[in-house]
Order: structure tokens, then C-alpha cells, then sequence
């Protein structure tokens, strides 16, 4: 399943609630682990055997766990010719073991079938996620499946071909989405060498064409345990876990060599670059979209600000000066949260009678006023209220949590998920009229129009098309 982070108002901040259980996973002790640190709710241990990092929140408001795996993969691991394999690899990791399968009617569906549960996985950018939502009694049995398929999975040409079929299902369902199409081309434009270039979900050949063999070769390069990180997030007593952990994750060697690091850095852009996506559709679209720093940059926390300013509910910048006198039925933001320097993109929609010109100088012509102006204490100290709110509600369950944890984990610093909350309420205004200079400069930015193509049902400048615009 391809992730999509669209909502900025979840990514910073970390649990509060749960803070108490810090004490009892700090004071877990397990012969052949190590110990290195509590951050809030969570501790973190190394697994001596293979280094394994296993991040535990014990919390017990209900008989239920997470527990996830998150493999340090993702499609900026791919190069041309394997893009989309992290991906179709997230699917074939369903189809068994040599000691866990559907034919032994020993796979996990089958389990969690049997005993309750839900289980999925998703791939991004920088990372592929493997979790179970289940009843604390039946970890060990679920745990036994996550670990044997970390290295003793199959991978065979007969499962590789279906499922082939379903990911570009997948990839067609996205080409005909005018929002997932336009940005596939804003990232391929904005990004010329690192490859964030390329979509998760991969280019089609890619996706039909890809042998067995480099599937494989995938598989043997990236699933190891020194490249994984297990979390154990609900119901559950931290010794018993750890014993658990290293029952099935111990005899695991760490991979034969070292796990391959993504060296390419986007070179600096030197001038403005422009996309224009033309497809059915029912109305346009205006995207800007700007290159900012890593997750772990201190400047992301105003970032975040200024993206709810700018975006998020009736008195944001974008929805005053486009919704609120109906030239776009609405705005959002989508803030760039990944290991390598991100892209923070802001979306407006057209409303009918609108054109992509008007409403992208509009729009360039607020991020221009933020930029001279600066804005107010009270519109920072609203971002933050609702930005720690919107926080706080989604926080709702074990599986919540590990969502957002997961993302940390994939940054290269699961603290963050800890303490950005922290470096959230230091913001000011002054950091926000900062960040709007430095990061949205017109020379560094990507826009995008999706223009929809008029359909013999619906004859130009009808209900639902914007007016014509240039090319």
C-alpha cells in the first residue's frame, strides 16, 4: 500500500499522555540487550546479536498492541530500472514462508483470521512498514510470522506476475487521480538527480518488467535486522517483550555487507521550473512547491507554522485571499517531512470561472507579503493551538501512534516524535518571516497546473471548468 502524508498537523508533535509509562520501559532489563535510552514515553534498545533497534511504549488503557517493523528502505533506495520495488517487494512479503504459508494454512492472514486483528503494510520514500493490530495475548504468535519472513521469505515468478497486475492497477487508479498525477510531475521536475524523482508506486515499465531476480537481490540487500526497527506500542509488560524479541530476532545475523547509503544530494535550482499536467478532470488545479530542509532541520517546526497559516481554516492566508471570494473552492498544504531536503507544496483548487493565472499570482503574491511583512504573534500562536490539537486527537490508539512514530523512525531520529512539540511552541514570528525567505523564493520553485481536458459532455467553460489558460 503507497503512504501519502498529507495532513502536517500530526508529524511534529509526540504523545503526552502516555508519558508515565516512561519509568517501566526504562527499568526493563534483558540479558542480550542493550540499553540506550528513554525519550518520554518510548525506550530504545539494541538487540547485541545484530544490532537490531527496538523502540518500546508500554500502555495500558486496553488488552490490545501494535507491533511494527520498519525496514530503513524506500523508494529513494531505487534506481531506474527497480523503481517501485520497494513496493511490489511490500506486497510479495504476503505471500509466505517455506514454514509459514496459506498452503500450510500457517500464513498471517490466516492467523489473525483466526484469533482477530488487522494487519497491513505501506511504502514511502524513506522507509516500509510492516504492522499487526492484535490482542496483547497473541504477540508471540504473530511476532514468530513478522520475524521468519525477514529472511526466509519466497519469491517466486508465480506470485510476482498477479501481483504485479494489482500494483499497476494501483499505479492506473493514481495516473487518473488529478491531484496524485500532478504531483508525480511536480516531484520529477523539482528533483533532477536525488531520487525523490521518482514516485513510490514506480514508472509502468518498471513495475511490468522487473525480474524476479533484481526482486531478490532487493530483498537480500535491505531486510536485515541492522536495518530494521521493531516497535512495541499498547498492552504488554517490557521484559516479557524484549524476551519475545530476541526468542525470534536473535539468531538473525546482521546482513553480509554493509547496508548501501543513499549518497546523491540535489544540487541547488537556479531558476523557476514549471510542470502542466493536461487530463480528464473536472477542475484545475495551481500548485506551488518549494524545497526546504530535512525532517530533523531545526527550521521545520516553523515551517509547520507557516504552512497552518498559510492554509489550514478560514483565516489562513490562501483561504482569504482565493476561497473566501470564491476564485478556489479550497486550499492545503502537504509540508515535505523526509530524511533528504523535502518539498513543501501548497495546492489551490479552481473554482469554475477561475484561471490557473490568476490564482498562482495571487497566491505568489501572499507568500510575497508574508515574506515583507511578516505575520502576527496571534496568527503563530493559532497554528501552534491547532497544530498540538490536531496532535492530540490523533493520538487515539496504539496504531495512531506507531503511524506517526513511524515516520520519525524513518527521518533517522525517532525523538523528534518526543520533543517537536517542544521546538513547536518556541516558535515566533520573526522564525516564521525566517523560514519564508530563506525556502520560498521564486528561483527554487516548482509550480504545477492541472488543467483538465474538456470532455464532449461537458462543453468548455460549463459548470465545474475553469476558464481557458494559457499553456
Amino acid at each position: 500500500m503507497i503512504y501519502r502524508k498529507f495532513a502536517c498537523v500530526v508529524i511534529f508533535t509526540g504523545i503526552i499522555s502516555a508519558a508515565a509509562a516512561a519509568p517501566e520501559s526504562a527499568s526493563a532489563k534483558v540479558a542480550g540487550f542493550s540499553f540506550t535510552k528513554t525519550v518520554g514515553p518510548i525506550s530504545e534498545y539494541r538487540l547485541e546479536s545484530n544490532n537490531l533497534q527496538v523502540l518500546l511504549l508500554p500502555e495500558h488503557s486496553s488488552p490490545t498492541l501494535t507491533f511494527m517493523v520498519t525496514y530503513r528502505v524506500g523508494s529513494r533506495n531505487e534506481v531506474t530500472g527497480t523503481t517501485g520495488a520497494t513496493h511490489l517487494l511490500e506486497h510479495l512479503m504476503f505471500k509466505g514462508t517455506p514454514k509459514f504459508n496459506r498452503e500450510k494454512g500457517t500464513s498471517v492472514d490466516q492467523l489473525l483470521e483466526k484469533v482477530g486483528g488487522i494487519y497491513n503494510a505501506t511504502t514511502w520514500l524513506d522507509r516500509t512498514n510492516y504492522y499487526a493490530n492484535i490482542a496483547s495475548e497473541n504477540l508471540e504468535s504473530y511476532m514468530a510470522i513478522e520475524s521468519d519472513r525477514m529472511r526466509n521469505l519466497w519469491l517466486r515468478e508465480a506470485d510476482r506476475k498477479p501481483e504485479m497486475t494489482v500494483v499497476r492497477n494501483e499505479f492506473e487508479i493514481g495516473e487518473n487521480d488529478p491531484g496524485q498525477a500532478l504531483e508525480k510531475e511536480i516531484y520529477a521536475a523539482a528533483y533532477v538527480a536525488h531520487p525523490y524523482h521518482h514516485s513510490t508506486i514506480g514508472w509502468r515499465t518498471d513495475i511490468e518488467k522487473v525480474p524476479i531476480e533484481k526482486l531478490q537481490e532487493f530483498y537480500n540487500t535491505f531486510y536485515w535486522p541492522d536495518n530494521a526497527t521493531v516497535s512495541v506500542i499498547g498492552d504488554f509488560e517490557p521484559a516479557k517483550a524484549l524476551e519475545l524479541i530476541k526468542k525470534f530476532y536473535a539468531a538473525i545475523p546482521k546482513a553480509p555487507k554493509p547496508i548501501p547509503s543513499m549518497y546523491t544530494e540535489e544540487p541547488d535550482q537556479t531558476g523557476p521550473r514549471r510542470v502542466t499536467v493536461r487530463r480528464a478532470g473536472e477542475l484545475g488545479v495551481v500548485a506551488l512547491a518549494h524545497k526546504v530542509p530535512a525532517a530533523t532541520h531545526p527550521d521545520q517546526a516553523a515551517l509547520q507554522v507557516l504552512d497552518v497559516i498559510l492554509t489550514e481554516g478560514k483565516n489562513s492566508r490562501f483561504y482569504r485571499a482565493l476561497t473566501d471570494k470564491n476564485i478556489t473552492t479550497g486550499v492545503r498544504g502537504q509540508p515535505g517531512f523526509f530524511h533528504d531536503a523535502s518539498l513543501h507544496i501548497l495546492y489551490a483548487n479552481l473554482a469554475p470561472g477561475s484561471t490557473h493565472e490568476q490564482v498562482e499570482k495571487i497566491a505568489a503574491d501572499e507568500l510575497e507579503r508574508v515574506k515583507k511583512e511578516g505575520v502576527s504573534d496571534e496568527e503563530v500562536a493559532s497554528a501552534i493551538a491547532q497544530i498540538l490539537a490536531a496532535a492530540a486527537y490523533g493520538r487515539d490508539g496504539s496504531f495512531a501512534v506507531a503511524s506517526t512514530l513511524n515516520e520519525h523512525i524513518a527521518t533517522g531520529d525517532w525523538t523528534l516524535y518526543v520533543t517537536g512539540d517542544e521546538a513547536l511552541k518556541k516558535v515566533n514570528a520573526g522564525d516564521v518571516k525566517r523560514v519564508a525567505n530563506s525556502y520560498f523564493l521564486e528561483d527554487k520553485r516548482t509550480t504545477g497546473w492541472f488543467i483538465p481536458i474538456v470532455t464532449p459532455d461537458q462543453p468548455e467553460g460549463g459548470e465545474g471548468q475553469p476558464k481557458p489558460s494559457a499553456p
